[in-house]
């Protein structure tokens, strides 16, 4: 770490915060979950096996990455969020508490070797999302700026992807799963299209006017409103009619539409400063994911075949890794300076991405998932070891939250 981050460390105040703003316990929780999960899958594909539980190993490995890894990560941000963008005070306290323990019950009850049946798991593990958005719903309402209904509504969405996961895993209907699990993924690539587009190019214009250089702005009217649309539009159609023609022209526009956007950002300018650089890079792999996955579907290509670890990893992984550090270190008091750990930690993943995408084309047996998942372990260990103790502390500056 840097000497300011080591000076920080030195007078932050001692004690625990884990439950005075969002972001504390769900970012932690978020990276113990993509720990836990990867270690767990690794392990069973290289002969240790996993015990019965609720879901078969395949499916918990999925619905776990989704629900648990970017459900963590989605409950923190929004959290976090709701209060900026409405005025509301932090959540915080016995709530804040009560929600982190329902994510955390909702994981051992589809833990493998879970005793509990999977109807009575599915229903435990289907409790928080609704009852995050029963938290933060009052203070946008009463906001009653439309805008703001966006990220409540997708997440109610990426929701209604877990209920059909896991309303086939208990019976109460049947063939639902992988139709699920993709809108998930889709909501969450929407989601990054949607938050993405509003914060990326905010924070570099921002960071690069206080550099002194002049930001002109590119203006092209609807195109960002064009590119949202367009990544709903996947989602949809993935849900209606997957793996055909259809979902490979709209992953193909919308991969132009997001290249177009990633285009205006002023992407070149911040390869001195990798908390930015981060943010650009994740987002590229939006169109590159889309681009990817139009290949598999319009083409049949046998290279592309692997694309849902392009987007799951490459571009929602990766975005969500660039937001927490930045996220972290802005709410804790800590300067937007990302310490060598974290910086290391960007550059492990996409390049795990890439293992667990085209890897198994190169080499054969299971080596290529255990190097993927072995750095994507890496890095999220490097972020606990960078950004945890800001997590659990009180506040580097001693301001509340």
């Amino acid at each position: 770490m840097s000497a300011a981050d080591n000076a920080a460390d030195a007078a932050a105040p001692a004690g625990l915060a884990l439950f005075r703003q969002g972001l504390r316990p769900f970012f932690l929780l978020c990276a113990i979950s993509a720990i836990v999960t990867i270690v767990l899958w690794v392990a069973a594909l290289h002969g240790a096996g996993l015990p019965e539980g609720p879901l078969p190993g395949a499916r918990w490995h999925g619905h776990e990455m989704l629900a648990g890894f970017i459900g963590a990560a989605l409950s923190g941000f929004l959290l976090t969020a709701i209060p900026n963008w409405t005025g509301c005070p932090a959540y915080s306290g016995a709530p804040l508490a009560l929600l982190a323990a329902l994510f955390v019950a909702a994981r051992l009850v589809l833990l493998p070797g879970s005793p509990v049946p999977a109807p009575i798991a599915a229903i435990v593990a289907l409790l928080p999302i609704p009852a995050l958005l029963a938290t933060v719903l009052p203070a946008v309402i009463q906001a009653a700026t439309p805008r703001l209904f966006g990220p409540p509504a997708l997440i109610l969405a990426f929701w209604a992807g877990d209920v059909l996961m896991l309303g086939d895993a208990a019976g109460w209907w049947d063939g639902t799963f992988a139709r699920g699990a993709l809108l998930s993924l889709d909501v969450a690539l929407a989601l990054v299209g949607l938050i993405g587009g509003r914060i990326i190019p905010a924070f570099t214009r921002s960071a690069l006017k206080k550099a002194g250089q002049e930001v002109e702005p590119h203006p092209l009217p609807g195109v960002d409103t064009a590119g949202v649309a367009a990544l709903v539009t996947v989602a949809l159609v993935d849900l209606v009619a997957p793996g055909g023609i259809v979902a490979g022209l709209v992953s193909a526009v919308a991969a132009a539409l997001a290249l177009l956007r990633l285009s205006r950002w002023w992407g070149l300018r911040t390869l001195d400063q990798p908390i930015l650089w981060v943010l650009h890079l994740a987002y590229l792999m939006v169109p590159v994911a889309l681009a990817v996955k139009a290949s598999c579907l319009l083409a049949d290509a046998g290279w592309a075949a692997n694309w849902l670890h392009l987007q799951g990893i490459g571009a929602v992984g990766l975005m969500i890794l660039a937001v927490m550090p930045r996220a972290t270190m802005g709410h804790t008091g800590y300067p937007l300076v990302a310490p060598r750990l974290t910086v290391a930690a960007w550059v492990l993943l996409p390049i795990s991405a890439l293992l667990r995408v085209f890897g198994p084309i190169l080499v054969p047996g299971t080596s290529a998932y255990a190097a993927a998942g072995a750095l994507w372990i890496l890095a999220f260990g490097l972020f606990l070891a960078a950004h945890g103790p800001m997590l659990l502390r009180p506040r580097a500056d001693g301001k509340p939250g």
